[in-house]
């Protein structure tokens, strides 16, 4: 009996008229997608995203060279190197982020003792060309230097919301 009740199910395509039942169900419910480029997605204000150095008001980098972030990453995507300047303070000469390392934990940014190194909320970037998911201190700057409004405001949220 439960042979032939097979074959019937088999020759019938029960399990495709099942599958159909579900699209029917559903082809008359409202749509939930979201249209990206016009429509955004809300963003949680813990969200971390592409990294940035940050400067003083009057111009100066905010990085000590301490190392801290580099020793705390876990997946040692953080390259430092310093040196002394003129005026007897240490500088980095070399702060690359290889973002195909990076698992955007947000330790680095908890470890500095100066708030330099800090995780946008910007998530729509890209790479095209080989070399370019290291990010150098120049691009970090830029980066900090351009969104610096977005970044303050940022930390002055996150502050409330602790």
């Amino acid at each position: 009996m439960q042979q032939l009740r097979n074959y019937i199910k088999t020759f019938a395509m029960w399990e495709l008229w099942q599958g159909l039942a579900v699209t029917f169900r559903n082809f008359f419910r409202p749509a939930v997608t979201i249209l990206y480029p016009e429509e955004k997605t809300p963003q949680s204000v813990r969200f971390r995203g592409l990294h940035a150095l940050r400067r003083y008001p009057n111009g100066e980098e905010r990085c000590i060279a301490c190392k801290l972030c580099e020793a705390v990453c876990p997946a040692l995507a953080i390259t430092i190197e310093s040196d002394v300047s003129d005026d007897g303070t240490r500088r980095t000469t070399r702060y690359d982020i290889d973002l195909f390392k990076c698992i955007y934990c947000g330790f680095c940014e908890e470890a500095c003792p100066v708030d330099a190194i800090v995780e946008t909320r910007l998530h729509e970037y890209h790479m095209e060309a080989a070399g370019e998911n290291i990010m150098t201190k120049d691009k970090l700057l830029s980066i900090g230097d351009k969104f610096d409004a977005m970044i303050s405001a940022d930390k002055a949220a996150d502050a409330e919301y602790r």
